[in-house]
Formats: structure tokens, sequence, C-alpha cells
């Protein structure tokens, strides 16, 4: 059982790394929706800025904002992920110790 829960932690940390990564790149697949709509808002205002005539700053740096926000949330997850996995492998190592120690092998 500690094995499959460690291989189940492992496949959650390379699928976050990866959309850690896709974040850095720019891509929106890895965001919330909620993020998506924020972008996509923030998309339409600076759209509404160059019609205008208007700077685009506000609207890139609320972009970057939102993107700079899920970069932060992947890394907590990634950090939540790797200390679960590392409390895991703690665990079993106790078991393993104190099944070893009492005579069962």
């Amino acid at each position: 059982m500690g094995n499959a829960d460690i291989r189940r932690l492992d496949r959650g940390i390379r699928a976050t790394t990866k959309m850690l990564e896709a974040v850095r790149r720019g891509e929106w697949w890895p965001l919330t929706s909620r993020e998506r709509l924020a972008m996509t808002r923030a998309m339409a205002s600076g759209a509404r800025s160059v019609h205008r005539g208007r700077s685009t700053t506000g609207a890139e740096d609320r972009m970057d904002s939102i993107g700079s926000a899920a970069e932060m949330r992947l890394n907590a997850e990634l950090t939540a992920l790797h200390g679960e996995r590392q409390r895991l492998i703690t665990e079993a190592a106790r078991d393993k110790a104190a099944k070893k120690s009492s005579g069962w092998f």
C-alpha cells in the first residue's frame, strides 16, 4: 500500500512539474478557470486600450501578475506533494525497521 501511494505521488509530482514548466512558458492550459477568465479579461482590456490608442501596460501587468500567481500556486502544490512523499517514505522505513526488530521478516 505504501509503494502504491508513493507511485501515485510521483505521478502527481511529474504532472505538476509539467504544468509549472508550461506556465513559465506562458501556456494557458494549466491555469484554473478563474485564472483563464482573469487572463482573458486582461487581454480584452489591452485590446480595448490598443483600439483607443492608449498604453497596454496595465493589461500586461495584470497578465504577468496572473501568471506569477499561477506559478506560486503550482510551486506550493509541488512542495506539498514532495512533503507528503517524504512523509510516506519515512513512515514506510519506520514500519520496516519495526518489523525487522520484532523478528518479522
